[in-house]
């Protein structure tokens, strides 16, 4: 297995190729530009294949693509099988061993020549040729990976059925399985002559495997699953809520019924600044300021705040007695 990747130690430290200049940048796609971004801050890796130094060898994998001089990626035997199985209900293409050696060696090579456009211009700005060699591979590579993912996306199913780990949800057991073939394809090296399956299905199981032992020692730590009526009560905050309610109201009528000898002023700044009722006709949305009752009133608003706290004062004074004489 060889990996290559895009970063070198220079003078202790990473030395990465650089975005190109702004000018470059700005003829791109948005959608171009956070590939290139996204490539470009990423370590590339490859599994090497004799090969891939080959003459020839991009046009020997690639046919159409070279043939017609397109810059997308085009449609190869996994795209062609995948359309067939959607016509015909079936649910993935099935590959033959050559097919499968093809598929793997695009997405190896696409990155091999991305990874080498990375090599060269390590601690350097990408040029615009640069740029859009490495657009061009990159969604053939893509692409390569996509058709072997969906090809190989049963294995996963059939594992999760021959394994009987009852005491973990399947639909985990099934997220674990497409997490491990994933990176099963990155890690695969077609040179060596084996089925992808026979790596893949051993892949999975280790996958299956670990999250049975995360899961057992969740269970060790936490028995009992989560129980919605076990969760805290909230009867003391209800009850916060309820008497404070019970107090407004009682202040309202305490106002209301002038029990408190408020004066007319007075009555008219409470209901003003906290909203009580109408004041003079007008319908009130919320809490007026001192200044909008000074208006209302006719005085300043530090003769508003001064009436405000004389009747705040009455109302203390007043709840305080009543509490004394209960």
């Amino acid at each position: 297995m060889a990996i290559s990747k895009s970063q070198a130690v220079v003078d202790g430290q990473e030395a990465v190729a650089a975005l190109p200049v702004p000018s470059v940048l700005n003829r791109l796609a948005q959608s171009d530009r956070e590939l290139l971004s996204r490539i470009v801050a990423e370590r590339v890796g490859y599994m090497a294949h004799s090969s891939f130094s080959r003459p020839k060898t991009a046009e020997r994998l690639f046919p159409e693509a070279f043939a017609t001089g397109s810059t997308r990626p085009w449609c190869n035997v996994a795209s062609a099988r995948q359309a067939e199985a959607d016509q015909g209900g079936s649910t993935a293409p099935t590959l033959t061993t050559a097919e499968e050696q093809v598929l793997f060696q695009q997405l190896n090579y696409a990155r091999y020549r991305i990874a080498k456009v990375l090599e060269k211009f390590q601690g350097k700005r990408l040029t615009a040729a640069a740029a859009r060699e490495i657009l061009w591979w990159a969604p053939h590579a893509e692409k390569a990976r996509c058709d072997i993912v969906r090809a190989n996306m049963p294995l996963v199913l059939a594992m999760a059925k021959r394994t009987r780990l009852g005491n973990i949800d399947y639909a985990e057991l099934i997220s674990e399985g497409n997490m491990a073939l994933l990176r099963s394809v990155d890690k695969f090296d077609c040179g060596r002559g084996f089925k992808f399956s026979t790596y893949a299905c051993r892949a999975i199981l280790k996958s299956f495997s670990r999250v049975a032992m995360k899961i057992g020692r969740y269970r060790g730590r936490f028995p009992v699953e989560f129980d919605p009526s076990l969760e805290k009560s909230d009867y003391l905050e209800r009850q916060r809520i309820d008497h404070e309610a019970d107090c407004v109201s009682e202040l309202v009528g305490m106002i209301k019924n002038n029990t408190a000898s408020l004066n007319e002023v007075e009555v008219k700044v409470l209901q003003a600044r906290f909203a009580l009722e109408q004041v003079q006709g007008q319908v009130q949305d919320g809490p007026r300021t001192l200044e909008q009752v000074g208006m209302i009133i006719g005085v300043t608003k530090e003769r508003v705040r001064q009436i405000q706290n004389r009747a705040l004062s009455k109302l203390r004074n007043k709840l305080q007695d009543d509490f004394l004489a209960a």
